[in-house]
C-alpha cells in the first residue's frame, strides 16, 4: 500500500488531492514558490490526525511539511514534491481561559486576533502582535516566535508561551513545560521549540501567558524629521532617556513618498510628509500622557515636527500612516519583506548602509522599522513582468544580491538575519554565517536527535 493510500485508509476526508489545494499549498506570504507538487494535503482537525500522519510518514520516510494560515514570510510552510502538506489550521479551539492564572489553552490554529477578542470579555490579552494578526495562527507566531509593534516592551511570543503539546517526528506526544510562573525544572524544550519553525515537531497545544489590558488611555506622537538617520537618533533618544512606549515605528523617506501618494493629501493626519521621515510613537498606561510629553521634548530637541493625540480618532490617523505601508508598495508589485535586527544604538548606520547599497545597486530598498527593537524590515518591490515564465524566480538576481550585502550589513554591525520572521527557505544561505560552525554544526545535531529521518520540513532552516 502506498503512502497515500495508508493516508487515505486511516483518515478518509480530510486528505485532500485536489489540485487548486495542492497548488495554494505551495507558497506563502512571502511570495516564494516552492517546486514541484505535494503528494496530498492532510487538514488535520484532531492530536490524532496528526500523530496519525507523522506515524505513516516516518514508516514511509516521506516529508512533512507543517502548515497553518499560510501567512508565513520565509517560505517555511510551504509544500514541495512530494510531501504531505499537513495543515493544523482547523485545529482552532481555544480550550481553556483562566484569568485567576492569567493564562490560556488553545490549539495552533487559532487566530491571533480571536484569542484577543475572546480575552477582552476578561480584561485580558495576548501581548505578541505581528502585523498579520488578524489573519495569522498563533501556531504560526510561536513556531517562528513572532514579534510585532508592541513587543519591545511586552516582549516577543517566547515571552509568552508557558507550556507546549507537541507530536514528534514518529507519532510520540511531547508535553513541555507548565502552567506555574516560574519552573526551571530540566532543559526548557518550551523555549528551544518555539521560533523552530516545525523542524523539531508539530505543536497541536499551547499554554500562553496572558497578561491584564494595561489601565489608562493611549496617547500617539508623530513626528516627521529631515532625514532618516535624524529620526533614528531621536529614537535611540527616546531609549536612552529611560522611557519604554508600547509603539515605536519609523518610515524611511522612500518608503514615506510611497505612503503619501497613496494616502494623497487627506490621509497626512495634519503633517506635510514631504520627503522626510516618519517616527510613530504610542504610551499607554496609567502615565501614559505624562511619557508621551517626554517624548514629545525628545523629538523636537532633534528637529521634528511634532503632533500629540490624546483622543482615539486622531491617533488612529495617525496610526494609519504607518498601517498603509505595505499595502501602498503592494500598488507597485509583489513586496519581499525583509527583516533584520540591529542594536537599537545602531540602527542610524543600519539605515546609512542600506541607503548606500540602494544607490550602489540601483534596486529601490523602502524601509520601516520598530525602531523600539532595532527590527528593520527593508522591502524589495518586484514590478509586474508580463515576460516572465512560471519556471523563472520570482526574486530576481539584482535584488538578492542587494539583499546579500544587506544581511552582511546587519551582521557586521553586531546585528541578526531577522528579528521575527524566521529563517525559512529564503535565509538558509546566510544561516552559517551567522552563527558559526560550531553553533551550526550543534543545531544541525539537535534537529537529528528530534527528527533522525529528516522528515519535518526539510530544507527549512537547512539545506537538505
Amino acid at each position: 500500500m502506498t503512502v497515500l493510500e495508508r493516508l487515505q485508509a486511516e483518515l478518509g476526508a480530510i486528505v485532500s488531492v485536489d489540485a487548486a489545494e495542492l497548488d495554494a499549498s505551495r507558497t506563502d506570504k512571502s511570495g516564494w514558490t516552492a517546486d514541484g507538487t505535494p503528494l496530498a494535503v492532510v487538514r488535520a482537525v484532531t492530536v490524532e490526525h496528526v500523530q496519525a500522519v507523522l506515524r505513516i510518514a516516518t514508516e514511509h520516510r516521506v516529508p512533512v511539511i507543517t502548515r497553518g494560515a499560510g501567512t508565513g514570510l520565509a517560505g517555511g510552510a510551504c509544500g514541495s514534491a512530494g510531501t504531505i502538506v499537513l495543515n493544523v489550521a482547523g485545529m482552532n479551539r481555544i480550550l481553556e481561559i483562566r484569568p485567576e492564572d492569567e493564562l490560556a489553552v488553545v490549539e495552533p490554529g487559532v487566530i491571533n486576533q480571536h484569542l484577543n477578542d475572546a480575552l477582552a470579555e476578561h480584561g485580558l490579552w495576548f501581548a505578541p502582535d505581528p502585523a498579520s494578526k488578524a489573519i495569522s495562527t498563533v501556531g504560526g507566531n510561536i513556531a517562528t516566535n513572532a514579534g510585532g509593534l508592541l513587543c519591545a516592551k511586552y516582549g516577543v511570543t517566547r515571552d509568552a508561551v508557558l507550556a507546549l503539546t507537541v507530536v514528534l517526528a514518529d507519532g510520540t506526544l511531547l508535553r513541555t513545560g507548565h502552567r506555574t510562573v516560574k519552573g526551571v525544572t530540566g532543559y526548557d524544550l518550551t523555549a528551544l521549540l518555539t521560533g523552530s519553525e516545525g523542524t523539531l515537531g508539530v505543536i497541536v497545544e499551547a499554554t500562553v501567558r496572558v497578561r491584564a489590558i494595561p489601565l489608562g488611555t493611549v496617547v500617539t506622537v508623530a513626528a516627521v524629521f529631515p532625514d532618516v538617520t535624524v529620526a533614528a537618533g531621536a529614537s535611540a533618544a527616546i531609549t536612552a532617556a529611560r522611557l519604554r512606549p508600547a509603539v515605536m515605528e519609523l518610515i524611511d523617506p522612500v518608503a514615506l513618498g510611497i505612503v503619501a501618494r497613496y494616502l494623497g493629501p487627506n490621509g497626512s493626519a495634519g503633517l506635510d510628509l514631504g520627503d522626510g521621515a516618519f517616527l510613530l510613537v504610542q504610551t499607554d498606561g496609567p502615565d501614559a500622557l505624562g511619557e508621551a510629553e517626554q517624548v514629545a521634548d525628545v523629538m523636537r530637541a532633534h528637529g521634528g515636527d511634532v503632533r500629540l493625540s490624546t483622543d482615539q480618532e486622531s491617533g488612529e490617523r495617525l496610526l494609519a500612516i504607518r498601517r498603509m505601508m505595505h499595502p501602498a508598495l503592494e500598488q507597485h508589485g509583489t513586496v519581499l519583506i525583509e527583516d533584520v535586527s540591529v542594536p537599537r544604538s545602531r540602527m542610524k548606520e543600519m539605515f546609512e548602509e542600506i541607503a548606500r547599497i540602494s544607490a550602489r545597486t540601483g534596486v529601490a530598498i523602502p524601509v520601516i522599522a520598530h525602531a523600539g527593537d532595532g527590527n528593520l524590515h527593508p522591502n524589495f518591490v518586484i514590478p509586474p513582468d508580463p515576460h516572465r515564465r512560471a519556471e523563472d524566480p520570482l526574486v530576481p538576481d539584482n535584488v538578492w544580491a542587494a539583499a546579500d550585502e544587506m544581511f552582511r550589513a546587519a551582521l557586521a554591525l553586531g546585528g541578526t538575519l531577522t528579528g521575527e520572521h524566521g529563517v525559512g527557505v529564503l535565509k538558509r544561505r546566510w544561516l552559517a554565517d551567522e552563527l558559526g560552525d560550531t553553533s551550526f554544526d550543534l543545531q544541525r545535531r539537535l534537529k537529528a536527535v528530534f527528527d533522525p529521518l529528516g522528515i519535518l520540513n526539510p530544507g527549512t532552516m537547512f539545506e537538505q
